[in-house]
């Protein structure tokens, strides 16, 4: 029996178990993989791609999906650095626009992304279009919007004020504070809206009609859970939680085009599949996003410090992503 068990977790957990066997070759190897340095810029790297991860997870327990997420990223992080430039910047987008608080463009950007979320949201609940097939049309929507927005031009000359959102440090100031123990803002941002996605899954009646609704639709609207409803909630929430992750990433490249956050979506499906999150619905946990983020981010890292070609790269994530789906419809078969 314990063997049993033993062979099951092995097979369900192979692509986890697989890359972290990775991570320690290359720790083993490339000693400066372990360093400050790279671990803060890993964890950083991941704390945006959980963030977008996990407005992804709530439509995929519903049984759907979002492909336009990071598109949306992609045009809340270009809003945000065109109203967010240095008065002074000689290319300024909006010559005549006088300095803007952070927060209020932070507001208008969820907004905005919070609202083509609830289109999707929309689309999906009251035409019955298939997810995949609504949020293809709006990534292509939104990938043309900010192609006319920003007419195709890379935003930079952004106020320190914005970018220090990602890039500075809790007690970064702080001369008796080691600079090993100074946690980037990035890194806390996402540790506060994972608690909060958490309380949500988890302790609210909108978590337990995501996971009714995943497990059986049909079923949630004869026990008396607006679907309807439920689904547009969903929905705009990932839309606002792409909007904090687009508005983060800007920050903290210090600036941002057409091309912010392009592949994201994919990514974030990935890492949810690898975290335990069935595309077949119902199933999904926070911790299970984070731990999917970190091993998918950790694996793109170590092939970088072996020096593997971009183009290998690529084909590695796409391999581990159909591995990851297929072991998820294994575990659905074997249940069922």
């Amino acid at each position: 029996m314990n063997k049993k068990r033993i062979i099951d977790f092995m097979s369900n957990n192979a692509i986890v178990l697989l890359l972290l066997a990775l991570v320690v070759f290359v720790t083993i190897v490339e000693p400066n993989f372990k360093s400050v340095n790279n671990i803060v810029n890993i964890l950083s790297n991941t704390s945006v791609r959980f963030i977008l991860a996990l407005g992804v997870s709530g439509t995929l327990i519903t049984k759907g999906t979002d492909l336009s997420a990071g598109r949306i990223a992609g045009l809340g992080g270009v809003i945000a650095c065109t109203l967010l430039q240095k008065p002074d910047y000689a290319a300024k987008f909006f010559p005549d626009l006088p300095m803007m608080p952070v927060f209020v463009v932070f507001l208008i950007v969820i907004a905005i992304t919070g609202f083509i979320g609830l289109i999707n949201g929309f689309v999906v609940s009251k035409f019955k279009v298939p997810p995949f097939l609504a949020t293809l049309g709006m990534q292509q929507l939104v990938y043309g919007a900010n192609l006319v927005y920003s007419g195709a031009e890379p935003i930079g000359g952004l106020q320190r004020a914005y970018t220090d959102v990602a890039t500075g440090k809790l007690f970064g100031s702080a001369t008796w504070m080691p600079d090993a123990m100074k946690i980037p803002y990035i890194i806390i941002f996402a540790i506060l809206i994972a608690i909060a996605m958490w309380f949500l899954y988890n302790k609210t009646r909108h978590g337990k009609y995501m996971y009714a609704i995943g497990g059986n639709e049909h079923a949630a609207e004869v026990s008396g859970i607006n679907t309807f409803t439920s689904k547009l909630k969903i929905y705009a929430l990932a839309g606002v939680l792409y909007g904090v992750a687009g508005f983060l990433l800007a920050a903290k490249a210090g600036g941002a085009s057409v091309n912010l956050g392009m592949g994201y979506e994919l990514e974030a499906i990935a890492a949810c599949t690898i975290g335990g999150v069935s595309t077949t619905g119902g199933v999904g946990k926070v911790q299970g996003i984070l731990l999917g983020v970190l091993v998918f981010e950790l694996m793109k890292t170590s092939l970088q410090f072996l020096g593997v070609d971009p183009s290998y790269q690529y084909v590695a994530q796409g391999l581990v992503i159909i591995a990851a789906v297929a072991l998820d419809i294994r575990k659905y078969t074997v249940k069922k």
